[in-house]
């Protein structure tokens, strides 16, 4: 039971930190029709950054803003220099456009950091662990992303919700036209959202360093749950991407440690644990597609 419960809050963890990759690639896709696939490279910015700071200053409070200034303002730039050429052009165009800058980026942090990993400390307030319950030892760092993710949730609840800003980007992805003409810099409000995507990949990132290696290409991986995500939660819904990210979350984390115990109890160990990681590597993939059936636009939508 104990594992069980250890389990969850593994996966709660791993849903957080595709929360905060997903929240800004669905808030560019939803709100600008951009699609990015360079958004993990934001992620790898912030971790690179974060942990570069952390090692010359030895502090982790340090690490977190410079990691978020990083990914914002090259974002902003990079949607300043490429993307904003792409709107009115075919998804195909930014598909291929973003790719470019992948392959840009993985090679600008080989220039800078070489191609070995950085490794992240956990900050020493946040390297012990507490007892949540008798018998169940959880790391303080772990359940701090758990925290941060939640935090960054609310906020942004009330960002679109309750601020003028808000409804102007609202606003803008329903008639950008219209909203221009009533005296709003769409292009500036496009710019700032797209800063606030990669930002938010950026905290992701940084949160991540001290559980992953740094090094190059660590964005594609995770950008391929953070489209998962997105596409069940529905394109553009902050609640979905919360959903969505926890759903995939507990789904990968619990088949990867479950599934293997399941199919020993009637296969050998070796095809057992061959079967169940094959299966495990599926089951998202699996949950997306049952979705899709029963919800073709995800779970939330944004016109919801």
């Amino acid at each position: 039971m104990l594992l069980f419960i250890e389990q969850l809050l593994n996966g709660f963890q791993l849903g957080i930190t595709l929360f905060l990759m997903s929240a800004g690639l669905t808030l560019i896709f939803g709100i600008m029709q951009v699609i990015n696939l360079a958004h993990g490279s934001f992620y790898m910015i912030g971790a690179y950054v974060g942990a570069t700071v952390a090692s010359a200053t030895g502090s982790f409070m340090l690490a977190v803003p410079a990691a978020l200034l990083a990914a914002g303002l090259t974002g902003m730039v990079a949607e300043f220099l490429v993307l904003r050429k792409l709107y009115q052009r075919d998804h195909l165009d930014q598909v291929l456009a973003t790719f470019g800058l992948i392959l840009f980026f993985n090679e600008l942090t080989r220039i800078i950091w070489g191609r070995q990993p950085l490794y992240m400390e956990v900050p020493p307030w946040l390297a012990g662990s507490v007892e949540l319950l008798p018998g169940l030892i959880y790391p303080i760092f772990r359940l701090s992303v758990i925290g941060v993710g939640i935090t960054v949730a609310l906020l942004l609840w009330l960002m679109f919700a309750k601020t003028r800003i808000g409804m102007q980007i609202r606003a803008g992805a329903s008639n950008r036209k219209m909203v221009g003409a009533l005296g709003v810099n769409i292009s500036l409000l496009y710019t700032l959202v797209f800063g606030l995507g990669t930002l938010l990949a950026g905290l992701a990132g940084v949160m991540a360093g001290p559980i992953l290696a740094v090094e190059s290409g660590m964005g594609e991986s995770i950008l391929i749950l953070t489209f998962v995500v997105v596409v069940i939660g529905g394109i553009g819904s902050i609640r979905g991407a919360v959903v969505g990210a926890i759903l995939v979350g507990m789904v990968d984390t619990l088949g990867r440690a479950f599934l293997p115990m399941l199919f020993r109890l009637f296969l050998s160990s070796s095809y057992a644990d061959s079967v169940a990681a094959s299966l495990a590597s599926m089951s998202i993939y699996i949950l997306m597609a049952l979705i899709l059936v029963i919800k073709p636009k995800g779970l939330f939508p944004a016109h919801s």
